[in-house]
């Protein structure tokens, strides 16, 4: 099967998208194709697959269905939507510079930044209201997830859980720690996969630079460390927020750039994100299924 594809980053994080409007892929195929195509020795080489879907709905201009690189289905990711967005303007699906994309059923309101080549160079999206109730992150412990301990190898940290239509764990490490040096391949997957995350989790560990900066390394569930995680950003500034570290709009400066999180601090208000969304390149893969 000869599939035409675009591979994109924002911020390193990096995804193969297909228009599924033009290359029809069986639903059942669709895990084991992100599976071949992410791989980055015998594949395309990407954190996951994105499918860029048309939709009937008046109200909704795209949809976005994401796999990660395990195969696994994943409900949003930030990164990823930016990226879709510049993939629907730059390649013409749509003359408009304020769209609807839904993921999981969750909408998202976007605002496109065109250059001067009307192409895409900065995308901000409205992420929706932080979800804070445990039962819907979900982690299996009691209200508030707000700087509580957890055990990992015998260690403990203090975190803070959040979803932004995904799971996050959201650690802040003590004051003068190197996030560089930060065993994060042997913690990553030790939260991701602790008894209190029934659907496993995504892991920001973060250190603070002032109130307006603080850096993260990001252990996505079904990938691994990724240079970037958009919804890990959202949930990274809402946990800043939640305990008093930071002010109400904060630079997240991850491995492979810079996104830029406000929240109001109202359990009801959104988590504004704002980023680059970056074209690689486009090819042609012939893959047997």
């Amino acid at each position: 099967m000869k599939i035409n594809f675009t591979k994109m980053h924002g911020c390193g994080n990096d995804y193969v998208y297909i228009d599924g409007g033009k290359e029809h892929i069986p639903q059942e195929k669709k895990s084991a194709l992100a599976v071949r195509v992410s791989d980055r020795h015998f594949g395309i080489g990407s954190d996951g697959l994105i499918f860029i879907n048309p939709v009937p709905e008046d109200d909704i201009d795209f949809e976005m269905e994401m796999y990660n690189a395990d195969g696994s289905r994943s409900e949003m990711c930030g990164n990823g939507i930016r990226c879709v967005a510049k993939y629907v303007y730059d390649h013409r699906l749509t003359d408009r510079k304020n769209l609807t994309i839904v993921s999981a059923g969750k909408k998202k309101y976007i605002e496109l930044t065109t250059d001067s080549d009307n192409l895409v160079s900065w995308v901000k999206v409205d992420m929706g209201a932080p979800i804070l109730a445990p039962e819907q992150i979900p982690v299996r412990l009691p209200s508030p997830v707000t700087d509580v301990p957890i055990t990992v190898a015998g260690e403990e940290y203090r975190m803070t859980c959040v979803s932004m239509g995904n799971p996050h764990a959201v650690v802040f490490l003590p004051d003068g720690t190197d996030l560089g040096a930060f065993d994060i391949e042997k913690t990553g997957p030790l939260f991701e996969n602790h008894e209190y995350f029934p659907n496993r989790v995504n892991t920001e560990f973060v250190t603070i630079d002032d109130r307006s900066s603080v850096h993260m390394r990001v252990w996505e569930r079904g990938t691994g460390e990724t240079l970037a995680c958009g919804t890990g950003c959202c949930a990274t500034v809402t946990a800043c927020i939640l305990n008093g570290l930071t002010d109400k709009k904060v630079t997240v400066h991850v491995l492979g750039g810079d996104v830029v999180c406000s929240w109001d601090g109202n359990e009801s208000s959104p988590v504004i994100m704002e980023g680059p969304a970056t074209t690689v390149f486009e090819g042609m893969i012939d893959i047997d299924l």
